[in-house]
């Protein structure tokens, strides 16, 4: 089956990974919705229900009710509670308000940026706490935790995307995304060039601090076009077969610390 150009959401479109990938898919001859905090053709904080509420209304409107794919790249990075509303809570938020709108396209593909993060400093207890929707239990728990400092705090940020990767496998076989024909994979990241890294690897020593938390052997630091070539492969229609994956593309930190276990 051939396809037309698609219509396709990304957010955090104004700059990094989100940037980077929605112009991939503009080269490509798609459409892209570009959704953002502060500019894009979708302005909204989807750390807020009403800000999600917002933007997909909008989107709906933009899209004329059908979407083909979208790539959930919003998100932070900070080791505080917020790191939970937009990484975890948004996102879902976000996925699920959209997936009528999927639901009617003859290809639908959702991927996530989730991180090689998940892969270190997680507070299960505040995984399980995601997972299981109680965001006041989960609020509580971030704070808590970013009180004792970034280095204890850095787990809101690290259990946020372990948490997302983790919803992504539960859901990606079920009636509402697999029985749809909905495709549902992440990205993991390792380290990566971007807006809210160029302080850190602008510096002998910050380059040093990041190697020694995520070695990367396999061509060192990802620009943000390399995990933008993922996620255009990933919400295209030639990726029929794939789904419930969190893809590392990380450099070999993944095997690295994993080890040869597939999961």
């Amino acid at each position: 089956m051939v396809f037309m150009s698609r219509t396709i959401v990304v957010t955090g479109a104004a700059s990094g990974i989100g940037q980077a990938t929605a112009q991939a898919l503009e080269d490509a001859g798609d459409r892209v919705i570009r959704v953002d905090l502060k500019e894009g053709d979708v302005t909204a904080d989807l750390g807020t229900k009403e800000g999600v509420a917002a933007a997909i209304e909008k989107i709906t409107g933009l899209s004329d009710g059908v979407l083909d794919g979208l790539v959930a790249n919003a998100g932070v990075s900070h080791p505080t509670e917020l790191a939970l509303k937009i990484n975890y809570f948004g996102t879902v938020a976000l996925i699920e308000g959209l997936r009528p709108l999927l639901e009617k396209s003859e290809a639908p593909r959702i991927t996530v940026t989730s991180s090689a993060a998940t892969l270190q400093g997680n507070d299960p207890e505040l995984v399980d706490l995601l997972l299981g929707g109680n965001y006041d239990a989960a609020m509580e728990r971030g704070v808590a935790l970013a009180e004792q400092g970034p280095q204890i705090g850095y787990a809101n940020y690290s259990s946020s995307k372990r948490a997302i990767s983790r919803w992504i496998r539960r859901m990606a076989p079920t009636p509402e995304y697999a029985g749809a024909g909905i495709g549902i994979n992440g990205v993991g990241p390792g380290q990566v060039y971007t807006g809210m890294t160029t302080e850190l690897f602008s510096t002998e020593e910050g380059r040093k601090m990041a190697a020694d938390a995520m070695p990367t052997p396999y061509n060192g630091i990802a620009e943000a076009e390399h995990i933008a070539a993922v996620h255009a492969f990933l919400v295209s229609a030639d990726n029929a077969r794939m789904t419930g994956q969190i893809i590392f593309v990380d450099g070999g930190y993944d095997a690295l610390s994993r080890g040869d276990d597939i999961w």
